[in-house]
């Protein structure tokens, strides 16, 4: 079945479009592209130093853009939002200061990036932004706009770092400007994911194995709940202040150390909420390694079942589902030929991510949305 988002070669069209209509000057000299994600397991691990299993995503963020002669910056996003304005005007401080986070909000994911960018001086530059990873959706619409920012610079003033260096330097500007304290797998697997492969990344030692998933028999579907979330808020950050102090009662450097033995003996000390906010992440870490290995014995059942399980935690220990996203698990598992199926992202709204026979993708759709016309 066709993909309902454009093609690459669609959003750099529509982003030329809109810098003529903007700038009406010559065609952008620069144009570059960074994929989105989906997590097939490993939910909530990342900041925990522990093992996720993404992968990325056709769906891309393109920005097409050319040098200007001073240190003035003006982007403009293709996208549509009522909520906020589509074009921002900014200098670039000669002195070195910080550049401030204000509004538009996603314009500080763009003054993230040229902050912690890896050369300086960055030279002022006009540029538009199109994507096609849905906001809020939990495929990391963040992490892709970031990394394609990111390489636009490098095409402006080439920076002298390596991969792992330009995805710590993402995650950097989403803690300063955007106020998203996340771990490291969105903009890691954005800028290493490779075509046909998940990538099972360590996210203590920032070590990846690739692991192919190729398989012409396999689907991989994304459904969106069209709840979208917001990680901006209380919810994210307290989540992960609590897996902080579960650590640190344990006497642990982060729950990556911790095992469900450490968890039992401490639960005394405590608190119920914090104690199952650490057993998820005790067993999601664990879960992950077992879903890899599964996966690359093709072991499809046995992977399908670690991610029910991995839904089911992240509903009751750590709780960040919600009604929608539960149903659209529970109705993806009544299909015959689905292997497994679960929220991805950060949750409180967002995607469900299901594994399934190729041949089962037409009627496991349709399924799908008989429940939505029902409901």
């Amino acid at each position: 079945m066709a993909s309902v988002y454009p093609a690459v070669s669609e959003l750099v069209a529509e982003a030329r479009r809109v810098y003529a209509q903007e700038f009406g000057e010559e065609a952008p000299r620069t144009a570059v592209c960074a994929p989105g994600r989906v997590n097939l397991i490993g939910e909530h691990t990342d900041y925990n130093q522990g093992y996720v299993l993404p992968m990325a995503l056709p769906l891309v963020t393109v920005v097409v853009g050319s040098q200007t002669s001073g240190q003035d910056v003006t982007v403009v996003t293709a996208t549509k939002d009522a909520d906020e304005p589509r074009r921002v005007d900014f200098s670039l401080p000669g002195d070195g200061s910080p550049l401030s986070p204000g509004s538009p909000s996603w314009a500080n994911y763009v003054k993230g990036v040229i902050q912690h960018y890896r050369a300086s001086p960055v030279p002022g530059f006009r540029a538009v932004i199109a994507s096609s990873v849905p906001l809020g959706g939990g495929l990391s619409s963040s992490a892709s706009l970031e990394v394609a920012v990111y390489t636009f610079l490098q095409q402006l003033r080439p920076d002298d770092g390596d991969k792992v260096s330009k995805a710590v330097a993402c995650q950097q500007a989403e803690h300063t400007h955007a106020g998203v304290p996340c771990g490291i797998m969105d903009q890691f697997v954005s800028v290493l994911g490779r075509e046909g492969h998940a990538l099972l990344i360590d996210c203590r030692s920032l070590e990846a194995t690739p692991v192919p998933l190729a398989d012409p028999g396999l689907v991989i579907l994304i459904t969106n709940s069209n709840v979208r979330h917001s990680l901006t808020g209380s919810e994210y950050p307290m989540r992960r202040r609590q897996c902080e102090e579960a650590a640190s009662t344990l006497g642990k450097e982060s729950l990556r150390d911790a095992t469900m033995k450490d968890l039992e003996e401490a639960r005394d000390r405590l608190d119920d909420v914090t104690c199952r906010r650490a057993r998820h992440v005790i067993e999601e870490i664990e879960r992950t390694v077992q879903a890899a290995e599964a996966l690359k014995r093709g072991a499809y059942k046995e992977f399908g079942k670690l991610m029910v399980e991995s839904h089911n935690s992240l509903r009751d220990l750590y709780e960040v589902s919600c009604r929608e996203l539960d149903e659209l698990v529970s109705a993806a598992m009544e299909v015959d030929g689905v292997f497994g199926s679960r929220m991805t992202g950060g949750g409180f709204g967002g995607c469900t991510v299901t594994l399934l026979q190729a041949d089962a993708i037409d009627r496991t759709i349709l399924h799908i949305q008989r429940l939505i016309t029902v409901t």
